[in-house]
């Protein structure tokens, strides 16, 4: 019985969704229209009351990045901020103030493509992991380096430094395992959104650690605020584990209408098709990356990226107190301006970014929200370096750091457009470049300063941020880095 009814409900549906077709090619009654059209809507409201609405699992995710990029930036300017006390108890000169603070830089510069590469062979959400634990351990244990027994000939400033070497170390991997978390969760039309999210942590970051750090080293002591850091990274990092998964297919609380958003927007061209062939992590294809001359550009861009931040990370607060004459109340408060600035122009910018691929295609958008980013930057970062009024200097500044920021998240997109399941070690490579800038940043601003004065350092950062998107001619997003990939990373046909 159940055989010989199953082919009706079979072919009354197909005779149904058919009328509509053979009515508007033959002008039927407006009748058998209307009953056609009453039936496609009961199927759509039994469909929309069947189907639960989808869960925000992804939105959690990106949250809980943003989380952990804030707390990689408050650990990351802790010491430059309780610095004055450690250089006061220890009679540390400006210099070697400097080159403890440099431990960190070099540390995060070495190990951002081991990072991006191992997030890529074990999956980020364990890398992740066991990076914040890390680098949360060697930030407490900063607080205790005076005290740890040291080797002989060992100077207690040398100490520091492993300690910065160490917490760079870990934050190394940060950027990239999020990144390829933002592959895997928000699909191929919402990356650079997904990117600007975890990248305004940056900018929250960086606004909370002024306040944060002086407080608890004021009232507690300069240990107190490695302690708590330690602390918070530690929390942070088995939230993360307890919640997060790799891939939503993972997640128990990921429903299915949820999963069908993630997984339909993964359907398009290029990389984002070839990367569903490959599910599981393999060794990048490195041959490929390496000669592609997309990438080569991306990575030489990036470096035009983190020049000019690093500016803001290190001189910024002085230039505001030594330069344009305010106190260090006020230049404590207006330091933060530029971090505020990058919390509302980032998700601004990554918005943008995939609302330009839908409209221009993946190659024109991306480079089109560079070229708009950037050259806003260089504007206002020559315009804020040559105004009179220290106000309408500090703004202007401060958009400059914004918009490059609001570039930023193309960057990272480009990398997951270019090889969804590589995009760890592709980041990883772009960052490490970028920050090779931020190594070399300090030094030159401070050379020109010296030389010629600030006006001038600040228009040479402002000529190597217009630098970027004339490098972005030459990137194109459309490639598929990982078409005839090889499964043990060689490049195929």
């Amino acid at each position: 019985m159940r055989g010989r009814e199953g082919p009706s409900p079979a072919r009354s549906a197909t005779r149904r969704e058919t009328v509509p077709c053979v009515n508007v090619n033959t002008g039927l009654s407006s009748n058998s229209r209307g009953s056609a059209n009453g039936a496609q809507t009961a199927a759509a409201s039994r469909r929309a009351t069947e189907d639960p609405a989808p869960t925000h699992v992804r939105w959690r995710i990106a949250a809980l990045l943003t989380l952990i990029t804030s707390l990689t930036y408050i650990d990351r300017l802790n010491l430059s901020i309780a610095g004055k006390h450690i250089q006061d108890e220890f009679h540390f000169s400006t210099q070697t103030m400097g080159w403890i603070l440099s431990g960190f830089v070099l540390g995060y510069a070495i190990f951002q493509v081991p990072g991006g590469w191992a997030g890529d062979r074990f999956g980020p959400r364990r890398l992740l992991t066991f990076a914040m634990v890390w680098w949360s351990i060697f930030t407490a244990v900063t607080a205790i380096v005076p005290q740890l027994p040291a080797p002989a000939g060992m100077s207690l400033s040398a100490a520091f430094f492993i300690a910065r070497f160490l917490i760079g170390v870990g934050e190394a991997a940060a950027l990239p395992n999020s990144n390829k978390i933002v592959a895997a969760w928000m699909g191929q039309t919402r990356r650079g959104l997904g990117n600007s999210i975890f990248l305004m942590g940056v900018g929250v970051g960086g606004t909370v650690s002024p306040a944060l750090i002086a407080y608890l080293a004021e009232h507690y002591g300069w240990r107190a605020s490695f302690f708590v850091c330690g602390v918070l990274g530690l929390v942070l990092a088995t939230a993360w584990h307890l919640y997060a998964t790799n891939r939503p297919e993972e997640h128990p609380h990921v429903n299915p209408a949820e999963l069908q958003i993630i997984q339909a927007s993964r359907l398009g061209g290029g990389a984002a098709s070839t990367s569903s062939r490959q599910a599981q992590p393999s060794n990048p294809p490195w041959r490929r990356i390496l000669s592609s001359r997309s990438v080569w550009m991306l990575v030489l861009s990036y470096f035009c990226e983190g020049y000019p931040n690093y500016i803001y990370y290190t001189w910024f607060f002085l230039y505001l107190v030594r330069v344009r004459g305010l106190s260090v109340q006020q230049g404590g408060f207006w330091g933060a301006a530029p971090f505020l600035a990058i919390v509302m122009l980032a998700p601004l910018g990554g918005w943008l970014s995939d609302r330009a691929v839908s409209r221009l295609g993946r190659r024109r958008g991306r480079q089109a929200m560079i070229w708009l980013g950037m050259t806003a930057s260089a504007l206002l970062l020559a315009s804020g370096a040559h105004a009179a009024n220290t106000i309408l200097a500090i703004l202007l500044l401060s958009g400059a750091v914004g918009f490059n920021l609001f570039a930023t998240a193309t960057w990272w997109a480009t990398c997951i457009d270019l090889t969804r399941n590589f995009s760890g070690s592709v980041s990883a490579m772009m960052n490490t470049c970028g920050n090779l800038g931020g190594w070399i940043s300090p030094i030159l601003t401070a050379y020109i300063a010296t030389r010629w004065g600030w006006t001038q350092a600040l228009d040479f950062a402002a000529l190597v941020t217009l630098a970027a998107p004339i490098l972005w001619i030459f990137v194109n997003a459309d490639e598929d880095l990982e078409a005839h990939a090889c499964p043990d990373g060689g490049a195929g046909r």
